[in-house]
């Protein structure tokens, strides 16, 4: 897991293996909308979708109103789009989150926690959560719940529903500037360390390829990016930079003539693409997961994700190419 996305290991391993005795109120008593991550390799091959359709009469039975399903991938691309989808369930006052994450081997887990009405989605611990083998177990566990749960949600969906997640993301992708920032050579660079992203990544720590990662492989992936993230600054940019090693508000980082702050996003390469208003046409492999790099200009709240499409699956490449690229007039 990579530094944006890693946050605090305390956020990670506080995760409770198995249920705890109650459901929560809100998810009990209001609106869910289900995140869903599916692995492309699991077994039998299904889509999202159809693992919506397989488990929404058990959420249900449960005791809850998921009144929407989205693929968790898609809203937790960046915190620009997450905050897009926050403002659009709170508009529906939604109350609680529904994440369903499907592993490679079958697996899956649930987890549910209380609508945080911001980007960050969902607390960073508390979550309710359950663990089952596979897509019947996982049902049969949540319709025996339901018969000893009293819910207060009553005209509920029979079935799942799908909306749109364009007004989310249309917001995101306007901000995107297909060019490099100017001034870089005035201001410093803030460059976020291990948990200095705030809680608004916690959401991507229970994508399919990431939930469960042990402490050991996370503290190694930190290291290593650490030490290589100085290494590859002092070789490519010429400029003043800063690592930021704790969370801090713009007006801070300003405040220290940090104007600019290097930001990273690890999804599917053709959702990145479409999420910073790019064409698709000619991607060999749409999804496969890429690492992207980006500067965020703090005055404007603008995104420079640079002249030329720099991505690559190696985050040490996909860093390389976005400096080098920042040499482009």
């Amino acid at each position: 897991m990579k530094y944006l996305f890693a946050l605090l290991l305390v956020f990670v391993f506080q995760r409770p293996s198995m249920a705890q005795n109650s459901l929560p109120e809100t998810f009990l008593d209001g609106k869910s909308v289900v995140l869903i991550s599916n692995s492309p390799q699991a077994r039998p091959p299904m889509s999202w979708e159809a693992l919506a359709r397989e488990t929404h009469s058990a959420l249900v039975s449960a005791g809850g109103d998921p009144v929407a399903y989205y693929e968790l991938e898609d809203v937790a691309i960046s915190e620009e789009v997450q905050a897009g989808f926050a403002a659009m369930f709170s508009k529906r006052m939604v109350s609680s989150i529904v994440i369903l994450t499907r592993k490679a081997n079958g697996s899956l887990a649930l987890n549910i926690g209380p609508f945080s009405n911001n980007k960050n989605m969902i607390p960073t611990n508390g979550m309710w959560s359950m663990d089952a083998q596979g897509i019947e177990p996982l049902k049969e566990s949540l319709n025996a719940i339901g018969k000893n749960i009293k819910s207060k949600n009553l005209m509920v969906l029979e079935v799942p529903e799908f909306p749109s997640g364009a007004n989310a993301t249309a917001s995101a992708a306007q901000r995107y500037l297909n060019r490099n920032p100017l001034n870089l050579d005035v201001f410093k660079l803030g460059i976020p360390l291990s948990g200095s992203a705030g809680e608004s990544g916690y959401l991507n720590t229970f994508r399919y390829d990431l939930l469960g990662k042990s402490e050991e492989s996370i503290l190694a992936e930190q290291n290593a990016e650490k030490n290589g993230l100085q290494a590859i600054f002092t070789q490519l940019y010429p400029h003043q930079v800063e690592f930021l090693t704790s969370p801090k508000s713009d007006a801070e980082l300003i405040s220290e003539r940090v104007q600019f702050v290097l930001m990273r996003v690890e999804a599917r390469e053709a959702d990145l693409m479409e999420n910073m208003g790019l064409a698709t046409d000619n991607l060999e492999n749409e999804d496969r997961i890429v690492v992207k790099y980006y500067i965020r200009f703090l005055v404007r709240n603008e995104l420079y994700i640079g002249p030329v499409w720099d991505a690559d699956p190696d985050w040490r490449k996909a860093l390389e190419n976005f400096l080098n690229n920042l040499k482009i007039k």
